[in-house]
């Protein structure tokens, strides 16, 4: 794995935590991560950079278990929770509010991650009420803000780079 440096992390969680959290989502976070989010979670990390489908794009912070914290995991996704496509969890922000998450779409044990963008995102409901999407339409616009980064936790860190 890449030498990664982890600023200014939130006191150490345990894994029973943050697999709560989860469950609580309705989601099995990968192990990998779990390891990492245990003593890294809101942090920031260095180097912070890696690409989603050709542009570059800067990793902020590991979204923190912390219920104090700007940037909890929970709180995070409840802000966008009607906006993200179904079976997408964020686990980091970028500095622009953009999201980097977990895609179980399609496979609920080993979810992908993959970097949403936030610009022109829209409430799937209000997709369906003021242009008349069906739930599935509303649910392929969402996806169209959704950018493959790589096929697992491990993967996307040794992708972050100078």
């Amino acid at each position: 794995m890449t030498n990664l440096v982890w600023k200014y992390a939130d006191d150490p969680v345990t894994g029973e935590l943050i697999e709560k959290v989860g469950e609580s989502l309705g989601v099995k976070f990968p192990q990998d991560y779990i390891e990492c989010a245990k003593v890294n979670h809101g942090a920031n990390v260095i180097p912070y950079r890696f690409d989603a489908e050709g542009i570059e794009r800067a990793f902020g912070t590991l979204l923190s278990y912390d219920e104090e914290s700007n940037d909890n995991l929970v709180e995070e996704y409840g802000n966008y929770r009607d906006t993200l496509p179904n079976d997408i969890f964020p686990f980091g922000i970028d500095p622009a509010g953009n999201l980097i998450c977990f895609d179980y779409k399609g496979n609920k044990e080993e979810p992908i991650v993959v970097f949403w963008y936030h610009e022109g995102a829209w409430e799937k409901e209000m997709l369906m009420e003021e242009e008349g999407l069906t739930e599935e339409q509303a649910e392929e616009r969402a996806r169209e803000n959704v950018f493959y980064v790589a096929a697992t936790f491990t993967e996307f860190l040794n992708k972050l780079h100078d």
